[in-house]
């Protein structure tokens, strides 16, 4: 679910004391697109959030969010928007942002 070796690759990238202000505002940019999902049309303003969901879920190693989103943007950029399974989307992301945050956690203690 979470891909550990992009989120240590981004640890160095960042370095550690920036580390933790750069992954909240990737949460608060993915929580803010993840609570607009619903009200999108299924055209283009879902394309984009899919598109803005999957980006910051690649930068922080959520690869199955980032797949979920990868294919709900290029369905709706089909004009297949009604096909995306939304809720699948946001409980990929709890579920990933769940595993993330208990991972960073260990690795503190670890």
């Amino acid at each position: 679910m979470i891909d550990w070796a992009r989120v240590r690759e981004l640890q160095d990238e960042i370095g550690a004391e920036d580390f933790g202000e750069i992954v909240e505002v990737f949460m608060e940019e993915v929580e803010a697109a993840i609570g607009a999902l619903p009200d999108a049309d299924k055209g283009s303003e879902l394309e984009e959030l899919m598109h803005l969901i999957k980006g910051c879920a690649w930068n922080l190693g959520f690869r199955e969010l980032g797949k979920l989103c990868a294919a709900g943007e290029a369905a709706a950029e089909a004009g297949n928007g009604g096909s995306v399974d939304i809720d699948a989307v946001m409980q990929a992301f709890e579920a990933a942002q769940k595993v993330f945050t208990e991972g960073l956690q260990e690795q503190r203690v670890a």
